[in-house]
């Protein structure tokens, strides 16, 4: 099962007046940060109308909004129309800050976080001992690759086809470009016990967790975590923990529900995710960012 982190450290910010019954925090976070897929998207892929509405009221009332996503840069045209402000999103569940200001397919590589090619071959190696069959497709900052026998999982066909260990090589196909992420899948296993299984066999080689309902499994560089890269960004801005806000779903989400001062698991949340959150909201379906982000908004009226 996925186990909490403990929250990566960021400074203290200058302090803000927060109600009693806050605890210290905030009443109005500086921060929001949020998943995409189960999340801020409805299942169709969309962002609700009310949702784009209060993500520009959070914006336009001076509180910053940051996609958390685990998926590539490539894929946030879903949500390039509503980046407002400052237009950001750390992708790839941490490997990458992308700028999204310029539109889908203009992506511009702000921070990344690789992963080193020799842990990404003790990862393989070990996985395949500890879990014959599986398979794998690998994330680079600007490719996507994929084993012969790794199934169409993807919305696009693979910038090349190769076993993963030639694909890895120091000298391999595609050296050039950063490793971000590895994508492993498992034909028949259970998808949180592929999860148990695997951060067993990689030890602190890599960090591994995941988002789909499928036993795919999704690998970062060592401390690696849309947790650890927000905490980055954060203090990049003198915002600490407790000025956050997030939101999410999937084990891949656990570590940033843990560290924000305040999260919300959805309504359709994974129970590891629901047991990190601190409250719960409604169902991607029904605007459950979006009902939250007006509470909020509320107490500035």
């Amino acid at each position: 099962m996925t186990s909490a982190t403990r929250r990566p450290e960021s400074p203290a910010a200058t302090p803000r007046s927060a109600s009693p019954e806050e605890g210290g925090i905030p009443a109005v976070p500086r921060l929001i940060a949020t998943d995409l897929d189960g999340t801020l998207l409805r299942d169709d892929k969309t962002v609700s109308p009310r949702t784009v509405a209060a993500l520009a009221a959070a914006e336009e009332a001076g509180i910053e909004v940051f996609f958390v996503t685990g998926r590539p840069a490539r894929w946030m045209d879903v949500v390039s129309d509503h980046v407002h402000g400052h237009g950001l999103a750390i992708c790839g569940n941490g490997a990458a800050v992308v700028d999204l200001h310029d539109g889908a397919g203009a992506h511009r590589f702000v921070k990344v976080r690789e992963l080193a090619r020799e842990n990404a071959l003790d990862t393989v190696r070990l996985l395949r001992q500890a879990a014959p069959g599986t398979v794998y497709a690998f994330e680079q900052t600007f490719g996507f690759h994929q084993e012969p026998d790794y199934p169409n999982l993807h919305r696009e066909l693979p910038d090349t086809t190769v076993p993963a260990e030639e694909l890895l090589r120091p000298d391999g196909p595609t050296a050039e470009q950063p490793l971000l992420k590895i994508l492993a899948y498992h034909p028949t296993l259970d998808p949180d016990a592929f999860l148990t299984l695997a951060r067993l066999a990689v030890g602190d080689r890599a960090t591994v967790t995941r988002s789909s309902p499928s036993a795919l499994l999704e690998i970062s560089g060592p401390g690696v975590s849309k947790a650890s890269t927000l905490a980055l960004c954060c203090a990049e801005r003198g915002i600490s923990h407790d000025e956050v806000v997030a939101f999410g779903d999937m084990p891949n989400d656990v570590e940033m529900l843990t560290w924000a001062g305040r999260s919300y698991a959805m309504g359709n949340a994974h129970p590891d995710a629901v047991a990190a959150a601190t409250g719960r909201t409604l169902a991607n379906n029904d605007d459950g960012v979006a009902v939250v982000i007006e509470q909020f908004l509320s107490r500035l009226r």
